[in-house]
This record gives C-alpha cells, sequence and structure tokens, in this order.
C-alpha cells in the first residue's frame, strides 16, 4: 500500500471513530464516487443540438427548477444544485436520492428498478407508487420533459445512527 493510500485509510478510520455528536461535515457541492472525473463516464456533457432533453425538479417549496440535460445523465448527477444527497454517491446503496415521479404515464415509460434499487426504496420516506431512486433514472428521449418532487424528507441510515451513546 502507498504511503497515499495509507493516509488515506488512517483518515477515514479516524472519520468513523467521531463522536456521533459532533457534526459531520457536508462536501459542496458532493463529489461523485469514483476516482475518475464524472465527464469521463459521458455523465453531464453538454447535449448535442437536437438530442436536448428537459427534466423538471419540484423542491421541497414546491419551487421548480428545469434543466436541460443530454441523454444518460441521471436525476442524482442533475440535481447537483439543489437539496437531493446522494449519500452513496450513486451507487444505489441509500435512499437519499429518493423522487417522486409527477406523472404516473412518463413513469410507466421508465425501464423496471431492479431488486437492488427497490430493497433501497423500501427505505425511503414517503414512498409512493411512482417513487424512483435518482442515481438509477437516466434520461433518454422517452423522458423528456420528465417532472419529478423531492420528498420533504430523506432518511439516511448511518452506522453512526446506531452507535450506543
Amino acid at each position: 500500500m502507498s504511503v497515499a493510500a495509507s493516509r488515506c485509510a488512517a483518515r477515514l478510520i479516524q472519520r468513523s471513530l467521531r463522536s456521533p455528536s459532533r457534526p459531520r461535515r457536508r462536501l459542496d457541492p458532493p463529489r461523485p464516487f469514483s476516482s475518475s472525473s464524472s465527464l469521463l463516464h459521458g455523465h453531464l456533457d453538454p447535449p448535442k443540438p437536437g438530442e436536448e432533453r428537459k427534466v423538471t425538479f419540484v423542491d421541497k417549496e414546491g419551487d421548480e427548477h428545469t434543466f436541460v440535460v443530454a441523454d444518460g445523465d441521471n436525476l442524482l448527477d442533475i440535481a447537483n444544485d439543489l437539496e437531493m444527497e446522494g449519500a452513496c454517491g450513486g451507487s444505489c446503496a441509500c435512499s437519499t436520492c429518493h423522487v417522486i415521479v409527477s406523472d404516473p404515464d412518463m413513469f410507466d415509460k421508465m425501464e423496471e428498478p431492479d431488486d437492488d434499487e427497490n430493497d433501497m426504496l423500501d427505505l425511503a420516506f414517503g414512498l409512493t407508487e411512482t417513487s424512483r431512486l435518482g442515481c438509477q433514472v437516466k434520461m433518454s428521449k422517452e423522458l423528456d420533459g420528465l417532472v419529478v418532487k423531492l420528498p420533504t424528507m430523506t432518511r439516511n441510515l448511518q452506522a453512526s445512527d446506531f452507535a450506543k451513546r
């Protein structure tokens, strides 16, 4: 193990041993869970002419935020400036990027959620029939004009939540 890697591991261990009463610092903006740039994965590249898609987020206060995006962008990456946490970095290991699809017809155009996504959705606050995880919904021609609502709360289950106090 390199010196840099061992230092990084030591910092991670120190962070995990912090007292639960100590506030955690949120990274702003959230970093993608990857060692390479998200642009290398095709996410959030500028859309090519004729391939622009629109998606609208309705935040907790009812304000609408519309974004022009490209095919393949997922809702978690698009909502980077909104209050969508994405605690697992988009690896489908939490429910903090839970969104509610406003139009049931648009929901029916989406691919079926896989078992991992369904398991995480079971942990989501305010689950509905049209709930999805934002990290798993990729924009496409069929989803142009998608409108999703952010739930009023999220449930972020961390090991520190279960530590004896």
